[in-house]
């Protein structure tokens, strides 16, 4: 069996025609939803959850097209759409019975979380944001020889067939690269867990590349109208982060205050998993989040 986070309740919710999410619920209080990064699944979350779950009700799932939930065709581009898996978020917490609640995403998640903050603000009462930026921006940061370092983005981007074939081709190989070379502390991804998300990644290449697909046609239309609307974040927003700005050439806190007025903005010094390499960290980040109003 998988690896699991200790003392959590573990369920299926059905949040979408056809679309049901693994979930792991713990703790009594108010609610936070954490919402985990690509090549990953709620497992990431396992050391923050514990934590949190002293005075709060904590919901992890697994994004749709990840982990144990389901994986939906994508028939017409918009199956794994921001938009979508927001609305997924929305649909599993009320379901759960919290029409309002905390919400942090970490990479895929956080651009989850992101769409979730504008499209559902009401729901939406405090944002947590770890290492990503909006997709917009980050499409635009991206230049040169530099943009190598995300080599990933571009290759799932492409129409379907030859991204499926490829990382099909040799799963392991691929997944893990992004295991390794993001992480810091080696230490931090125990053999039981890496193996958990390498299963995991093998079993759900045609949705993870469905869903950065996405990133690259209806989440940047989806984006562009906010932009141009001057949409922005209505609620208190943290954002850690990698320098990666020093590293491409671009201000993070200033491209995230203009989609974040009420923003604190944080340079971390550990990897890219930062909840498994940092988690005092980020649950100290989280709590002086959640004292905000």
């Amino acid at each position: 069996m998988d690896p699991r986070i200790n003392g959590f309740d573990y369920r299926r919710v059905t949040v979408a025609e056809g679309v049901t999410l693994n979930v792991a619920v713990g703790g009594s209080g108010p609610a936070i939803v954490l919402l985990h990064g690509f090549p990953q699944t709620h497992l990431m979350w396992r050391h923050v959850a514990a934590d949190l779950a002293a005075d709060h009700t904590v919901i992890c799932p697994d994004l749709r097209g990840y982990g144990d939930s389901d994986k939906p065709v994508d028939v017409d581009g918009s199956a794994y759409a921001k938009r979508t898996m927001a609305a997924d978020v929305v649909a599993l917490a009320r379901a759960l019975g919290h029409e309002r609640f905390a919400l942090a995403g970490h990479d895929r998640g956080a651009l989850v979380a992101f769409r979730a903050g504008l499209d559902h603000p009401e729901a939406i009462s405090q944002l947590a944001l770890l290492d990503v930026l909006p997709t917009l921006d980050m499409w635009d940061v991206l230049h040169g020889a530099t943009a190598a370092v995300a080599f990933h983005l571009y290759l799932m981007a492409q129409p379907p067939g030859l991204p499926e074939e490829l990382i099909g081709g040799s799963p392991d190989a691929f997944f893990g690269h992004f295991l390794d070379a993001w992480t810091r502390d080696p230490a931090a991804l125990p053999a039981d867990v890496r193996a958990a998300y390498l299963s995991a990644s093998r079993a759900a290449v045609t949705s993870i590349v469905a869903d950065y697909r996405a990133s690259a046609g209806i989440d940047v239309a989806h984006d562009t109208t906010d932009r141009v609307a001057g949409n922005q974040l209505r609620m208190p927003v943290t954002v850690l982060q990698q320098d990666w700005g020093a590293a491409l050439g671009y201000d993070a806190a200033g491209l995230w205050r203009a989609w974040a007025p009420d923003l604190s903005h944080q340079t971390v010094t550990c990897g890219h998993f930062m909840a498994e390499e940092a988690p005092a960290e980020v649950v100290r980040a989280l709590r002086t989040l959640l004292a905000r109003q």
